[in-house]
């Protein structure tokens, strides 16, 4: 019997007694008195059991059949262990062809305990920023750290470009750590696709500031300072929610979708990236306020814009123009003497790519690396092994010089030693130039 036919047989049952009549067990019931009537001539042909509804134990008109509930608990198992019933619904949606709803998902999954039903927890509330008018006004990025790969390749980073305006990814990047090299490179890559911004908004990483005002500014705000970019940085990670709230969804369906097409290391994974920003941004960005475009447009070529996103050190040539960077010594090549050049401070740019420009005064220098001797080891048999070693203990340790040796005092033979002459110290009154007086 269902709820509804025991509520209405407590109804009735009073009504057959007496204690109610039927117009007060009609509104009790939420019926009408037509209604009430039918219900009343029921129960007494059929009983409790006329009560219940007519389609009581009968299947739904919009119940999904067995065979389509058990492709999709198929589906769950073989390829989606550890997806979501949202994504999984899209996945089944667009791949497969099974049209259900999110709810109907999860409940199947609930069942089959590939899923486990999660209470909402309490979300500390923070108050909401208006999304900046224009694309391009304020980029978020970030980097997250992650195991990507789940195991397949080593933990990476993948540092993230948002639009605050349209919440529009606009570049991704793998990267094994989280770099000033590694920023610059997706700076590059966005400034050549959309133009350069008029902010990024990060955290308060060493990348981007130095907490030491002594320490001076970094790699990273030296170039986009030079590039026109303000830098700016948030106070907390809530303060650039964006960025934090789209690194737990790629988390969550990045890691997933690399997984369904086998993507196994970063290279792939960098290769493949525009592609899933193209999917991402289709799905999740949303139209700015202003159509108004706040890039600005780099007319310079591109070696010029990595020149300036580049690590940059300054040094000073040495008198036969050679300077020592990151342990290798650069030599300076020169037409003439290459008197002009000596002493002079050269700067070195270092690209994300590896490449290595050496500059004075604008001009680029060529150089040539000159090889540093390595001394290599020295193979010893065992039996020569103790002799080898006697050898490197002698060099060691320091000459002593033998008893009978000039420096002890001991004559050479046939030479006899020559006695070294003496002579007395003057008086103390000749010493000083004054007259000692008698006490």
């Amino acid at each position: 019997m269902s709820i509804q036919a025991l509520e209405r047989h407590e109804v009735v049952g009073q009504v057959k007694s007496g204690g109610l009549k039927a117009v007060e067990a009609a509104r009790r019931l939420q019926v009408s008195a037509r209604q009430m009537r039918r219900i009343m001539a029921r129960f007494g042909e059929e009983g409790a059991a006329g009560l219940n509804s007519r389609r009581y134990g009968q299947k739904p008109g919009n119940a999904i059949e067995e065979s389509v509930r058990a492709a999709i608990l198929q589906h769950v198992e073989e390829r989606y262990q550890g997806f979501g019933p949202t994504l999984t619904r899209e996945k089944l949606d667009t791949l497969h062809g099974i049209h259900v709803s999110t709810e109907t998902v999860r409940q199947l999954m609930i069942s089959a305990g590939y899923w486990k039903a999660q209470r909402g927890i309490a979300i500390k509330r923070h108050p909401l920023r208006a999304r900046r008018a224009c694309f391009g006004e304020l980029i978020q990025i970030d980097g997250s750290p992650h195991d990507w790969f789940e195991g397949r390749s080593a933990r990476c980073t993948l540092l993230v470009f948002i639009d605050d305006a349209t919440g529009q990814l606009t570049h991704l990047h793998f990267m094994p750590t989280e770099t000033s090299l590694g920023y610059m490179r997706c700076l590059v890559g966005h400034i050549l696709e959309y133009g350069m911004p008029m902010a990024l908004y990060s955290d308060r990483h060493s990348i981007f500031r130095n907490n030491s005002e002594a320490a001076g500014q970094t790699q990273f705000g030296r170039a986009a300072e030079e590039l026109g970019i303000e830098l700016i940085c948030a106070n907390s990670p809530q303060a650039k929610g964006r960025v934090e709230r789209v690194n737990q969804t790629l988390q969550d369906r990045l890691v997933k979708e690399m997984r369904l097409l086998g993507i196994d290391d970063m290279e792939a994974a960098n290769a493949w990236l525009p592609e899933y920003v193209e999917q991402f941004n289709r799905k999740f960005g949303v139209v700015a306020g202003d159509p108004q475009d706040a890039h600005v447009a780099w007319k310079k070529t591109e070696a010029q814009l990595k020149s300036i996103l580049s690590h940059q050190e300054e040094r000073t040539l040495s008198k036969e123009l050679t300077i020592s960077y990151r342990n290798r010594c650069l030599q300076i090549e020169s037409s003439g003497s290459g008197r002009g050049m000596r002493f002079a401070k050269v700067t070195v740019h270092e690209g994300f790519d590896g490449a290595i420009e050496v500059r004075h005064r604008g001009r680029v220098l060529r150089w040539r690396e000159i090889p540093k001797t390595v001394k290599q080891s020295k193979i010893v048999g065992s039996k020569e092994l103790n002799k080898h070693l006697d050898a490197i203990k002698a060099a060691r340790t320091p000459h002593k010089p033998a008893k009978n040796h000039l420096w002890r005092g001991a004559p050479l033979e046939g030479v006899p030693l020559r006695a070294t002459p003496f002579t007395a110290p003057p008086p103390a009154a000749e010493q000083t130039g004054f007259t000692a007086h008698p006490s």
